[in-house]
């Protein structure tokens, strides 16, 4: 069952309120739905975060209308009746996973598995006509899954976003050498992709060439910390299993 939280938030420098707030925004997919809350909600805060190294978060510390929040603290020396405690550097998506504990406890513990069967219309993989000196290069894409459905399903998204010139790669050992070798404007990528850690291989990703492609994940119910490692890891959105198709759509035309 879906339900807003609303989270007081006190203290913090505008780069951690502007992180904290991109999280707020990924979590409107997700079972608990993270709002920042102001004097003017419709709901009472739920839960607390103080930043313990703010002046105002010493003084929250102290005020009647928070003693009852359940209360999470960053900085150093936190109080006894902190639910859950970080020092920085912050680590957002652990942080983000502590509030899941209170209000969305099954989402923590979702894995990588991942069971897509889709079918598709055979595909033209030929490799395409020589491009005219006068026109632009054609936008080229990396497809990254263990699974042929799933590699054949995306290359038919592709084409519908006019991404026709596409590498496929069953492995993530495969999918490197291929991100060396060529310059992709996008990088569809099955989180369950077989041969390495998904966040070391994501990493990898975005090292193999200066001008990293536009990386679109997918994985079977995404949980929020793992939509939130991903935007760490520089990628542009983490969509479900199947992504909804216009969702995707948007995305690939955006490359």
């Amino acid at each position: 069952m879906v339900q807003r939280v609303f989270v007081k938030v006190v203290g913090f420098t505008d780069v951690e309120r502007h992180a904290l707030n991109t999280l707020f925004r990924l979590s409107e997919e997700h079972e608990a739905i993270y709002s920042p809350w102001t004097p003017g909600a419709p709901e009472a805060p739920q839960l607390v975060l103080i930043d313990g190294d703010a002046y105002e978060g010493q003084l929250e510390l102290e005020s009647p209308a928070t003693r009852d929040l359940r209360l999470i603290w960053v900085g150093e020396s936190p109080p006894k009746r902190a639910w859950r405690s970080f020092e920085r550097p912050l680590a957002w998506p652990d942080v983000i996973e502590s509030m899941d504990e209170l209000f969305a406890p099954a989402a923590a513990d979702l894995d990588f598995d991942i069971d897509f069967d889709l079918a598709t219309e055979d595909i033209d993989t030929r490799p395409p006509d020589t491009v005219p000196p006068d026109m632009p290069p054609a936008k080229r894409a990396l497809i990254a899954s263990g699974q042929l459905e799933t590699r054949l399903y995306w290359r038919a998204r592709l084409a519908l976003a006019h991404l026709t010139q596409a590498d496929d790669a069953s492995s993530a050992a495969e999918a490197l050498e291929f991100a060396r070798a060529n310059a992709y404007a996008v990088a569809l990528v099955d989180m369950s992709l077989p041969g390495m850690d998904p966040w070391v291989f994501l990493k990898e990703l975005r090292e193999a060439r200066t001008e990293a492609p536009d990386i679109v994940l997918v994985k079977s119910r995404p949980s929020l910390v793992e939509r939130a490692r991903a935007w760490l890891v520089g990628a542009k959105a983490m969509l479900g299993q199947p992504p909804d198709p216009a969702r995707l759509q948007s995305l690939l035309e955006e490359a």
